[in-house]
């Protein structure tokens, strides 16, 4: 049976005229989301679990059985004007009894003060004894706080139109309050997320997303997505700077221990320090939380196709393209992970439906190399290097590893060092790279770029017990 003190909020319905204030009402339910999962005695359903229901119609206690939570929070959101109606009720889904409802009438500026109250009778109704103060909602503009929500609404399309909108309208919230860290948080995730699609260059991407990131903290030292932002910039920048990513690792899981964009890219840093079964573990235990995330799912299958658990990577990844039709460089990945595992033509078949260009030319001679096909091979890698060699020289590296060419595997690391890829951050858990694994020059190289064991082995980093 669920546990007594768990619960899920549900994406509140909006019941304004237009029917247009979606990201709205959206938000406002994730944010009460995040309030109580900072609650420790609370067991919170993730978001990306919670909000798969929104719009189907699943009575209470189905959706609770699915997410094994004991409680429902649901509600309704309407603005006009300046005026706001937010209607919350809290239901025992046992036996679907309403164990607190309201109805709040009250002016859009006392939006904080209404998450706060409805955060306030959950922990009152669920007998939950509070350690230390309830923590309370981050305050702003109203209007500025509308546009903050749509635009990250905007930002989780992941497409190169909705990133511009988005990033204009995390400017239009800064520029009414320009203290607001959430705000230059959310542009700093975007810088990060166009580099890592190749529609920024990396140096131009990097170099943006940390100042963006700088400006949150400089705001507030204790924001924690801003301390993973930097312990990411850190980590993956060409100064590989492992110990300093540590520090901001090792603050932003003290600060919050149950923000997803913080466990993820911890899980990323104990998989570049070479602690493959610990970040494994904890790619695990995000997608037990959150299910139906196809972020975490895809992040799951990458780390168990490093692991060599190709099994286990088929099935994340195919259960991603399930949720996710046109989910970007998953038939990629499933294609690279067929082929490790020793079937080219259903790899092959794989790669070639993938609609991300970059990702498409990358998996092609790979494939082709599996297959015995030379001529295709040399066709397919030229074309990647022609459109590619600056951005990308540590993947085309991998390639020539896998095809077994070890010369040309090397002078391509070299050429990455030169570039300064990020890529490079990844070289340790890649087992692409597994063929120049015993070749004499695979560990000086590592060492030049600091990712030798004895170097990783140095770098102090505990995973706390997480909640």
């Amino acid at each position: 049976a669920a546990a007594d003190n768990s619960i899920a909020v549900l994406p509140f319905a909006d019941m304004s005229q237009a029917k247009d204030q979606g990201y709205f009402s959206d938000g406002i339910s994730e944010e009460l989301l995040n309030l109580l999962a900072k609650i420790p005695q609370l067991k919170v359903a993730a978001r990306t679990s919670s909000f798969s229901f929104k719009g189907k119609t699943v009575e209470i206690p189905e959706i609770a059985r699915q997410l094994r939570v004991a409680h429902v929070l649901e509600g309704s959101v309407r603005t006009s004007g300046d005026q706001l109606r937010i209607t919350a009720q809290l239901i025992r889904a046992a036996d679907g009894y309403h164990l607190w409802s309201e109805t709040y009438d009250r002016k859009l500026h006392d939006i904080f003060k209404i998450q706060d109250e409805i955060a306030g009778k959950v922990v009152q109704e669920l007998k939950v004894k509070l350690l230390g103060a309830a923590p309370k909602v981050r305050t702003t503009d109203p209007k500025a706080y509308a546009l903050y929500l749509q635009g990250k609404e905007l930002a989780r399309q992941n497409t190169a139109e909705a990133f511009a909108k988005s990033d204009a309208l995390f400017r239009q919230v800064l520029e009414i309050d320009p203290r607001y860290a959430p705000a230059w948080s959310g542009l700093a995730s975007n810088f990060f997320s166009k580099t890592a699609q190749g529609l920024l260059s990396n140096q131009e991407g990097f170099a943006r997303g940390r100042e963006a990131a700088e400006k949150a903290l400089a705001i507030d030292p204790d924001y924690a997505p801003a301390h993973s932002q930097l312990g990411y910039f850190a980590m993956t920048a060409a100064d590989n700077d492992l110990a300093g990513a540590a520090r901001h690792f090792q603050r932003a899981l003290a600060l919050d221990p149950t923000a997803v964009i913080v466990l993820n890219s911890t899980a990323t840093f104990l998989l570049i320090l070479g602690r493959l079964d610990e970040g494994l573990a904890l790619r695990e235990a995000l997608v037990r939380r959150d299910p139906v995330n196809v972020s975490a799912l895809y992040s799951l299958g990458l780390t168990q196709r490093m692991a060599g658990r190709y099994d286990a990577a088929i099935a994340s990844f195919r259960t991603v393209l399930s949720l996710s039709p046109s989910m970007g460089v998953a038939h990629a990945q499933l294609g690279l992970t067929l082929m490790q595992k020793g079937d080219a033509t259903a790899a092959l078949a794989e790669i070639e439906q993938e609609k991300t260009e970059l990702w498409r030319m990358i998996g092609l001679p790979m494939a082709y190399c599996a297959l015995g096909r030379k001529a295709d091979v040399d066709a397919a890698l030229n074309a990647l290097i022609a459109k590619y060699e600056k951005d990308w020289a540590y993947d085309i590296a991998y390639i020539y590893a896998f095809c077994g060419q070890s010369d040309k595997a090397f002078e391509w690391l070299d050429k990455a060092v030169a570039y300064q890829d990020p890529g490079l951050s990844q070289i340790v858990p890649e087992s692409l790279f597994a063929k120049i694994h015993a070749d004499p020059r695979w560990l000086p190289f590592l060492r030049k770029i600091g990712k030798a064991p004895e170097q990783l082995a140095k770098i102090e980093f505990k995973l706390p017990p997480l909640p």
